[in-house]
């Protein structure tokens, strides 16, 4: 899937406009790369459109614990919005992230991830 691809299929999936769809996206991977190892983060990259891959560089080697909550406060920050619109906005990004890359890939990053990131994912965005 190519950039562009990647980013109307996020818009679409959460009724954003264009850039604010982009915002969430890079919001989300950037929020992802924190909360799974580097070296994850690394695969997850190599897996992704070049233009995505900045936004997977993780800043420590190991994960941070935290659960969808505060990943989605992380996320509504980073992208300026309220938790609400960023849950969407999250779900978007990574129900597109699984059609993106290899089932093998995806079902390692959300094997680092708790179970509410799944049913998330699965919810219709």
């Amino acid at each position: 899937m190519d950039y562009e691809t990647f980013i109307s299929t996020v818009s679409q999936r959460s009724g954003l406009p264009r850039e604010q769809a982009e915002a969430f996206t890079h919001a989300t991977l950037a929020t992802l790369a924190e909360r799974i190892t580097r070296g994850e983060a690394d695969d997850l990259a190599s897996e992704l459109p070049k233009a995505l891959k900045e936004s997977l560089v993780s800043p420590t080697p190991e994960a941070e614990g935290f659960g969808l909550d505060e990943f989605v406060n992380r996320v509504s920050t980073r992208a300026r919005t309220s938790p609400e619109v960023a849950r969407e906005g999250v779900a978007a990004v990574l129900s597109t992230v699984r059609e993106a890359v290899s089932g093998g890939e995806f079902r390692h990053v959300l094997s680092q991830l708790p179970k509410e990131f799944e049913e998330l994912i699965h919810t219709p965005a």
